[in-house]
């Protein structure tokens, strides 16, 4: 347990110094750093002195004897979790699990202590995907890791599918697999002039080189939209919030995709399933888009949506939030 708090910490949190005391959170910590990674630090240094953090009592209404009950159960629990909590909403969720029994006030307290979401900012999503291809699915893919880069706004990413997958093998064209291996050897040889100019080559064929942990994989590039929901645009109220919570659910990860078909612009249209969690669910329920009704009438979507609007999360926090097809279609008329 310290030596997996210790690599959290040491990533996470660099030491302050007096120049640093403008940016300190509550927990004197950099304002940078509140989060799992504070709460990391501060159950290590539990640990070893059994001391809670200064200015927790300004948050809470227990004495320091129970929030010392509450930092060992809370080192306990993370003892248990595997793995340990690694985004905020995953933190949050142990320590309300785990001092349930205790005031709301004390939890709430706790949560805004180290920047985590309150309970009810926190959404339950369903669990599983499912084990047959949905009716209208065309095909599924398993993509590699994606770049946070690749999120264009809250509904659109672009996903890499290496061509060694049985789908795509069959219809690499013949010109793409000889640059690749033309921009192999001459990388191999140092000759990086002619190997960026066959991977420019390569990329205005809708592939790329890709390079996963030290291996070079071809891949075919597919720009994905996220079935069913709308997301506010960039410049839309929670326009960047939708495209910063897609990226933090995507990034790094490899993705399982359904492609229902394509849009008229080309992109692929398609449910995306992240670690076993369906992404335009924490979408919808975090009230980050809308159920875009006119090309999706499932009911489950429809619910979410409904749950959203109820908390007033999100953008649903304004009473009448600008429906982002409408919006489009103003700019378009010219208004």
């Amino acid at each position: 347990m310290g030596n997996a708090l210790r690599l959290l910490y040491g990533h996470c949190c660099k030491p302050t110094t007096a120049g640093d005391s403008d940016s300190l959170g509550p927990h004197g910590v950099s304002a940078a750093t509140v989060g799992v990674s504070a709460l990391a630090r501060d159950l290590l240094h539990f640990e070893v002195t059994s001391q809670v953090p200064e200015g927790l009592s300004k948050h809470v209404v227990s004495s320091k004897k129970a929030q010392a009950n509450w930092y060992r159960k809370l080192l306990e629990a993370w003892k248990e979790a595997k793995p340990p909590p690694k985004t905020p909403e995953e933190a949050a969720r142990l320590v309300i699990q785990t001092l349930k029994r205790h005031q709301k006030a004390d939890v709430e307290g706790l949560l805004a202590f180290y920047g985590l979401p309150l309970p009810d900012t926190l959404v339950q999503v369903s669990a599983g995907v499912p084990t047959s291809l949905p009716e209208g699915v065309k095909f599924e893919m398993q993509t590699l890791p994606v770049d946070p880069k690749a999120v264009a706004d809250g509904d659109t990413i672009t996903v890499y599918v290496g061509t060694t997958d049985p789908r795509e093998s069959s219809s690499v064209p013949g010109e793409v697999q000889m640059a690749a291996v033309q921009r192999s050897k001459a990388r191999a040889e140092r000759n990086y002039g002619k190997a960026d100019a066959l991977q420019k080559k390569i990329v205005e064929a809708g592939y790329r080189v890709i390079n996963v942990q030290n291996e070079e994989i071809l891949a075919r590039k597919y720009r994905i939209r996220l079935r069913g929901i709308d997301a506010p645009e960039g410049s839309m109220p929670y326009g960047k919030e939708a495209k910063e919570q897609l990226a933090n659910l995507v990034q790094g990860k490899c993705l399982r995709i359904f492609i229902y078909g394509e849009d008229r612009y080309g992109r692929s249209v398609g449910d995306i399933y992240c670690n076993g969690i369906f992404v335009q669910e924490v979408m919808l329920k975090k009230g980050l888009a809308w159920h875009y009704t006119a090309y999706d009438q499932r009911w489950e979507l429809e619910t979410w949506e409904k749950e959203a609007r109820a908390k007033r999360v999100g953008l649903w926090a304004s009473s009448n939030p600008e429906k982002p097809w409408e919006w489009r279609k103003d700019r378009r008329e010219g208004r």
